[in-house]
């Protein structure tokens, strides 16, 4: 597996959902995470960082709350939102950014 720097700076576009163990919102993004995971397949990449085990990460993207989902393609943000998002306006945004 890559690194987190490398991954965000190649051609395809990745969802990081930035989460905590703790967050009763952030456990519901884990199954809507994983039906997008399986409708865009090998499109894009996505991946859950724990802001309590990644404090630096967070501070880095400025994540204030968790969840807060962060759409990355070549190295730039080119969505974010925080709270709980459905799976399909998920897919459609990284559809769109393919």
């Amino acid at each position: 597996m890559s690194s987190f720097s490398e991954l965000i700076k190649g051609d395809k576009p990745v969802l990081v959902d930035f989460f905590a163990t703790w967050c009763g919102p952030c456990r519901m993004m884990s199954p809507i995470l994983e039906d997008v995971t399986k409708k865009v397949g090998p499109k894009a990449h996505v991946l859950k960082v724990d802001v309590d085990k990644n404090p630096q990460a967070a501070a880095h993207y400025g994540v204030q709350g968790v969840p807060t989902l962060i759409l990355f393609k070549k190295g730039k943000i080119i969505w974010r939102q925080s709270g709980v998002i459905p799976a399909n306006q998920l897919v459609n945004i990284i559809q769109q950014n393919s």
